[in-house]
């Protein structure tokens, strides 16, 4: 009898260069972006719902959509049976860390014991830079195919305990698991990105956001596209999407402004990059990540550690 592999991909583009590789087995194309908005630990009809929810509020994103290309792929996972081994295929960021929970927590729900690989971006030589796999050759695909990780039964549980945490309400919790070591290379910088994704304490932008505000001070930008662009290239380990990063550009539209083919700070712009003015009741909003919302904690960057309101 041939064995059986499933291959959990993160998104379509990866899916179309991998599918390149001819490799044997089935594909699941895991299309969500759990790293914002609610989240509930069981991807369950409750879950669908609020993702639902939230989705169309912020992206405009169909009930028919939604289902037609994220959960009937969950589904299909879930129908899914008897196989000898399966591979995520998931990036370093941490868009692609908080999808890659969420796939395992549903495999774990399915008790199926089975071999579990992990395939993901690495520095490959020469590269200052991280490389997304959906980027890479063919061949240099294939290498990051073959030399995969395989995970240990504590590595899953780890990633488990992680997806948990993270659909609570409590990130001072989840902050602690900063220091767990396992064979996700890239669990622990994705952790500390999320928890400086919240509110610094004295001016009321986040760790992100501050560096944007820093590039439109550094950089020659002439226009909201030409910010975009740079804000999408150093964003460090977010992996946001160009939607994504576009919501929070209109987020910090009070700091800059445009004018004669020119971004610039306004003067409330050089009052937060410098600490003089913190902004928080301003920024105040409902959003959220997970279980918690963005503007229920602090994260006081000097002591590196959150503050509950």
């Amino acid at each position: 009898m041939s064995k059986r592999t499933l291959h959990i991909v993160n998104g379509d583009g990866l899916a179309e260069q991998m599918q390149k590789l001819n490799l044997p087995g089935e594909l699941i194309i895991w299309r969500e972006l759990l790293c914002e908005g609610p989240t509930s630990r069981k991807l369950n009809d409750k879950f669908f719902n609020i993702r639902k929810k939230f989705l169309f509020e912020t992206y405009a994103i169909t009930e028919e959509n939604y289902e037609a290309r994220f959960i009937a792929e969950v589904e299909r996972l879930k129908s899914m049976q008897d196989y000898d081994s399966v591979y995520l295929w998931f990036e370093y960021d941490l868009f692609c860390h908080i999808n890659m929970l969420a796939a395992i927590q549903v495999l774990a729900n399915k008790k199926m014991d089975m071999p579990v690989y992990l395939v993901s971006s690495k520095k490959l030589k020469a590269d200052k830079e991280f490389q997304p796999l959906c980027q890479l050759s063919t061949s240099e695909l294939r290498n990051h195919y073959e030399k995969s990780i395989a995970l240990t039964t504590e590595d899953i549980e780890i990633a488990l305990l992680v997806w948990e945490l993270y659909c609570s309400d409590d990130p001072l919790k989840l902050k602690a698991q900063i220091k767990t070591k396992s064979n996700f290379e890239y669990l622990s910088s994705c952790i500390r990105a999320h928890i400086e994704r919240f509110p610094d304490s004295s001016t009321g932008i986040n760790s992100l956001e501050k560096n944007i505000l820093k590039l439109i001070e550094s950089r020659a930008i002439t226009s909201r596209n030409h910010l975009l662009g740079y804000a999408l290239q150093h964003q460090g380990y977010y992996g946001y999407s160009d939607s994504q990063m576009q919501q929070i550009l209109d987020r910090l539209s009070l700091f800059f402004s445009e004018k004669e083919n020119k971004i610039q700070l306004t003067e409330k712009g050089l009052q937060v990059l410098s600490g003089k003015k913190n902004f928080y009741r301003e920024l105040a909003n409902d959003q959220v990540y997970g279980g918690v919302r963005k503007f229920d904690f602090l994260y006081d960057p000097e002591l590196n550690r959150l503050l509950k309101l």
